[in-house]
């Protein structure tokens, strides 16, 4: 195999990690914890493994990588370099710090749109495929509210419920991440090409799955654990019975995320399901401001939160040195948009840290992310 940098060795490492077959998420973290960063754990001897993780977790991480993985690999790396496109691993200070709280947060996370989405107050909103036209209006309604009130709305980009919802993150401030079940260089359903390149653009996508996995129903409920992580709160607009919103409902509530579900007749196949949770303990919610309030969110203008939420507080000389990257960069920035490759050229940072500036700067609203992937100074900056 060629010789790669040193990023894309670390990459190597974390995606054969996350592909044998065989190591759970759970057990890939207890290895973690132990021995730091995946490459470690690649040069442990199997006894060393198993007494962290067990004999099956040691034997699957050791496993010689398929003999597929180097076009794998160039393909992932050929991918992220794509503009917009981004590979975030268990370690990245980017990664989403609500999905940390799930006892197996996936390994490798690939985005597309805006980092910055998956660090703020979010709620799902999620329900029906087959959905009537007034849940759609519901759903659609909702969405835009929270979106406006500073709320990222999330769903899964299925038709019906989830579609109407992503429609009405952009219609707000345009904050919608999609949650798909599928490798991030796919779309399913094929009917919402347009609205997944809109989403990627305005809002962000996020799959766990390799690049290239079709769309397989033993995906979704995975797919669903990954949109209850992310929230706050998940919001029922319209089930059936056995309905797979009712996973995410269930999952949600596992995780001590709050549920909501709107009411309907009682004649209606498609309240059954909301009606059948909140009988057990979901909150009836009529209006966004039910949601924001139950929640504790003020209704507010999406404004940026002023520093880096959800990060390890830094000792005050890794935060002045912070600081001092802030500043170099955005000198960098000067007033015109600007690429990556420029802004590394003139600041000759590392990739990471050049990345988790942009994205402090970003979530400082000091730095825009414009469609294509370029960077610019915030009007006001």
């Amino acid at each position: 195999m060629h010789t790669l940098p040193a990023t894309d060795i670390e990459l190597a490492a974390w995606l054969r990690l996350s592909l044998a077959p065989g190591l759970k998420p759970a057990a890939l973290r207890l290895l973690l914890s132990a021995f730091g960063l995946p490459e470690a754990i690649l040069e442990q001897s199997p006894d060393a493994l198993a007494a962290i993780a067990g004999d099956a977790a040691a034997r699957a991480a050791l496993a010689p990588a398929g003999p597929g993985f180097a076009a794998q690999l160039d393909a992932v790396i050929a991918w992220r370099e794509q503009p917009g496109n981004q590979v975030v691993t268990l370690d990245d200070p980017a990664y989403p710090p609500a999905l940390l709280t799930m006892p197996d947060p996936p390994p490798l996370l690939y985005i597309k749109g805006r980092l910055d989405l998956l660090h703020g107050r979010a709620v799902a909103l999620v329900g029906s495929r087959s959905a009537t036209p007034q849940g759609v209006e519901d759903a659609e309604r909702f969405a835009r509210e929270l979106s406006v009130a500073g709320v990222t709305v999330v769903s899964g980009l299925a038709l019906g419920i989830d579609g109407a919802a992503h429609r009405g993150g952009l219609a707000g401030s345009g904050s919608t991440v999609a949650v798909i079940g599928t490798g991030a260089d796919l779309v399913y359903p094929a009917a919402h090409h347009a609205l997944a390149r809109q989403i990627a653009v305005q809002g962000a996508i996020v799959s766990e799955w390799p690049l290239g996995t079709p769309a397989r129903a033993a995906n979704f409920p995975q797919r669903n654990r990954l949109i209850a992580g992310l929230v706050s709160g998940v919001v029922i607009v319209e089930a059936a019975m056995r309905s797979g919103s009712l996973i995410t409902a269930r999952l949600a509530n596992e995780m001590g995320r709050d549920i909501f579900a709107l009411p309907g007749s009682i004649h209606a196949p498609l309240s059954r399901g909301c009606h059948r949770i909140i009988k057990q303990g979901a909150k009836l919610v009529e209006t966004p401001d039910d949601v924001l309030e139950e929640l504790g969110f003020a209704r507010r203008a999406a404004a940026r939160p002023s520093a880096l939420p959800c990060q390890p507080s830094a000792s005050s000389e890794a935060t002045s040195e912070a600081n001092s990257e802030a500043r170099r960069l955005l000198t960098a920035l000067g007033h015109a948009p600007t690429t990556l490759e420029i802004l590394a050229s003139r600041t000759e940072m590392e990739d990471a840290a050049l990345q988790a500036t942009l994205l402090q700067l970003e979530l400082a609203g000091q730095v825009t992310v414009l469609p294509g992937g370029r960077f610019v100074r915030a009007s006001h900056g």
